[in-house]
């Protein structure tokens, strides 16, 4: 498989190396370059790109580095795997790879991959849109030394009360508790954490907003993890047949199936 010379932008996905997608990992397989964050990409992954491929971290480069050695291989024929972690397009820091690409012609393409939200519930076993209970779910951080504009303080978001995933927080969890029970949530309210979802040693709490913060804190987990918070975590979900869905419901009419009456 022959890459055209340009920067490709691939998700990795959250740590397993085989929740590349396919495409991904054609791409990481056939690159001259593989430019990877090494601080959160899994190096089994990494050991799948071609014997041929130069490859290098990204951990110990500021912005103008990683685009100066991107723009260098692609300028003289090479094809560039620049690789993130989950997808690229939450947190991934890409638009300012891109706005300097740009600048200095260089194409590029994103390829998506398997966001650390979605493997988070996917490890719990979570539906993160339950009908009849929550159809929405906010993704988000906490207000750290890294400001949030002013409309999305997450007190505001959370006022929603529906299902919030929240990256980059767990050094944060009081002020998280804070904001939630301002936005009128209870203390009962399930909340899951997953520190390295799908990696070897990934750890799950499963708590409450009362016990978020002290939870947290006995597991030592400050980095590396999702907080997932709504009544869609509730772990006894999957024990109560209470949340059906219209698409499969019999009686219910689409497209591709007409109803049955409730006497038939």
């Amino acid at each position: 498989m022959k890459l055209e010379p340009r920067v490709y932008i691939v998700g990795a996905g959250p740590g397993d190396p085989d929740l590349i997608t396919v495409k991904g990992l054609n791409i990481l397989m056939n690159a001259d370059f593989v430019l990877y964050t090494d601080s959160l990409v899994n190096e089994q992954l990494i050991s799948r790109a071609g014997s041929h491929a130069k490859v290098l971290q990204s951990s110990g480069m500021d912005l103008e580095q990683m685009v100066d050695v991107m723009s260098e291989a692609v300028l003289t024929g090479k094809s560039v795997a620049r690789v993130h972690t989950g997808d690229p397009a939450v947190y991934g820091a890409i638009l300012e790879q891109m706005v300097l690409l740009k600048q200095r012609g260089i194409d590029y393409e994103i390829v998506p991959g398997v966001s650390s939200v979605f493997a988070a519930a996917a490890v719990l076993g979570a539906e993160l849109t339950v009908p009849d209970l929550t159809q929405t779910v906010i993704l988000t951080r906490a207000e750290g030394r890294t400001p949030v504009p002013e409309r999305e303080k997450l007190r505001d978001l959370a006022s929603h009360h529906c299902t919030v995933a929240l990256f980059l927080s767990a050094t944060l969890a009081k002020k998280v508790v804070k904001e939630f029970l301002e936005a009128g949530w209870s203390e009962d309210t399930p909340v899951a954490v997953v520190q390295r979802a799908t990696w070897p040693d990934q750890k799950i709490v499963r708590t409450t907003l009362r016990h978020l913060d002290s939870d947290l804190r006995q597991a030592g987990i400050r980095m590396h993890a999702m907080i997932l918070a709504g009544w869609a975590l509730d772990p006894g979900m999957v024990d109560r047949d209470e949340h059906r869905s219209k698409l499969y419901d019999k009686s219910f009419t689409h497209g591709y199936r007409k109803g049955q009456a409730a006497n038939d």
